[in-house]
């Protein structure tokens, strides 16, 4: 352990060195970025304990040489208050310490499906998508339409996006699932309360040297674009519908005019299923005390419920209940993602297979 903070600080050193020099490659320049800024909290973090260990060794000095009850009662209080906050902080760095989802930097293709509960679903589904345009607005990433349906009585049935920004997957990444609404649909005249469902899913964009697709393996059919009802609203073959024949993948794109543009699209989103699907099996394949509860690509979990009556939002696979369900709708996730950080990053270092020493234990290197 102390040697890896002490390797953090080293790399640390190294990469701000590097940074203050003029980089012409683009690239070195951008992944020099990510790593200073993947270390420098860790420094950070480090720094401060050592801080904390300076106090609580010049405390532990003070209670030897006083003689003065009064003065060693407040210094056995100091050495209270600085062991736990150093313990605090020793907590803090083992969770820095995790190694990061690689995919966590990439951009995200965004879906939303209703499920049950027919037009009261597609509803769901298009406050769903206006609550995540909400989030993605306020985290200052750009929010692409690539595709959609709409409902018959508003809403969507499916809705494809392209979300864009730093770190985009390492927040959404948590949303994927069944999310499950109790209110009273604008079509019930009784008052009585339904509960509908809508399925999101969020999948890295990954970079095409990482999911190559040959030509001879992507079958493309072309038609005309319809709107809602099924009528023609283009009269050129310019919705795109590829099928990878190996998997059976299907992707439809019609939202934009160009065909070249839907093909672009559809493209983008096949690679991105295609990348989920190798997650899948990579994951399904990890020993179990390494998978993490959050992160496991199932869509058919029901993550969490949206009771509006009472203003309720519960994420079920931590138990986190809040009451400020209006306030969630208009984008305010940050709080429920967070805590949804903090579970998975906790789990995975509780299924650690060598536990990490308390950084308190007398150092013996």
């Amino acid at each position: 352990m102390w040697e890896r903070l002490e390797q953090v600080v080293q790399r640390f050193r190294t990469v701000e060195a590097e940074l203050s020099q003029e980089i012409a490659d683009p690239v070195r320049l951008r992944n020099l970025g990510k790593e200073h800024k993947y270390l420098a909290p860790i420094v950070s973090l480090y720094q401060k304990w050592q801080r904390v260990q300076a106090a609580l060794e010049a405390a532990r000095q003070e209670l030897e040489t006083s003689r003065e009850a009064e003065w060693r009662t407040l210094v056995l209080e100091e050495l209270e208050r600085l062991t736990a906050e150093a313990t605090q902080i020793e907590e803090q760095l083992k969770l820095a310490l995790l190694p990061p989802d690689p995919d966590d930097d990439k951009n995200v293709i965004l879906e939303i499906r209703a499920g049950t509960g027919g037009d009261e679903a597609a509803l769901f589904a298009g406050d769903l998508a206006r609550m995540y345009q909400r989030y993605c607005e306020k985290q200052g990433w750009k929010w692409e339409v690539s595709d959609f349906t709409e409902g018959n009585a508003g809403g969507y049935k499916e809705l494809i996006v392209q979300v864009r920004g730093e770190g985009a997957y390492g927040w959404l990444k948590y949303e994927g699932g069944v999310h499950r609404v109790q209110r009273v649909p604008r079509t019930e005249s009784q008052g009585r309360i339904h509960t509908s469902a809508a399925s999101v899913a969020v999948l890295p964009e990954p970079e095409e040297i990482e999911i190559e697709l040959k030509e001879s393996d992507i079958r493309k059919d072309t038609y005309c674009s319809s709107g809602h009802g099924g009528q023609s609203v283009n009269t050129t073959y310019s919705a795109v519908r590829l099928v990878h024949i190996p998997t059976g993948i299907t992707v439809a794109i019609q939202n934009e005019r160009s065909q070249i543009k839907n093909y672009e699209i559809a493209l983008r989103i096949l690679r991105a299923r295609l990348y989920e699907l190798e997650l899948q099996k990579k994951r399904a394949a990890e020993d179990s005390l390494r998978r993490s509860f959050i992160s496991t690509g199932d869509r058919s979990v029901k993550i969490r419920t949206y009771n509006f009556p009472q203003n309720r939002v519960t994420d079920h696979r931590i138990g986190l209940t809040l009451y400020n369900l209006d306030q969630v709708m208009e984008g305010e996730l940050q709080e429920i993602i967070e805590a949804l950080r903090l579970a998975d990053k906790t789990q995975r270092l509780a299924k650690l297979e060598s536990p990490i020493r308390s950084l308190a234990e007398p150092r013996t290197e």
